[in-house]
């Protein structure tokens, strides 16, 4: 774990396998659990998991994939780092041509990255890229006492 502005982020390399999709999502669960008005854990492990899986599958070789998880004062940032300098889909709008067909299996992760999070991007970076998004800060639920 680091500090580079006063919140903690953390950066971990995971093999490039599916076993790093359990993985991630578990450092995600554990990293936004120690805040006290973090994000939401089921959208930020549902969007991890689709970033890492697609690190995965698109791109080639062994080298590791970096997750890292930052917390910000408004909520958190998790981003993906691989070796494939070719960015994702349209992290922005879908076009026609991007709609996820209703009836594969695949293609729904951007759709999702998309549609739950605050933001979301990629930008380069010297050895391939990092795809991202943002979610925002959720406050602490009360519970009545008895």
């Amino acid at each position: 774990m680091y500090e580079l502005t006063g919140l903690p982020t953390w950066r971990v390399e995971l093999p490039h396998t599916a076993a790093a999709v359990p993985v991630a999502r578990s450092l995600v669960r554990t990293a936004l659990a120690e805040l006290e008005h973090g994000a939401d854990c089921d959208t930020a492990e549902l969007l991890t998991a689709e970033l890492v899986a697609n690190a995965v599958e698109h791109s080639s070789g062994d080298a590791p994939i970096e997750l890292v998880v930052e917390v910000l004062p408004t909520g958190c940032q998790v981003e993906v780092h691989d070796r494939n300098p070719e960015p994702p889909g349209d992290m922005s709008f879908p076009g026609p041509a991007e709609e996820p067909d209703p009836w594969l299996e695949h293609g729904r992760g951007l759709l999702l990255i998309r549609t739950l999070s605050l933001s979301c991007g990629h930008r380069p970076t010297d050895s391939g890229k990092a795809v991202w998004f943002t979610l925002p800060a959720i406050p602490q639920q009360r519970h009545p006492t008895a």
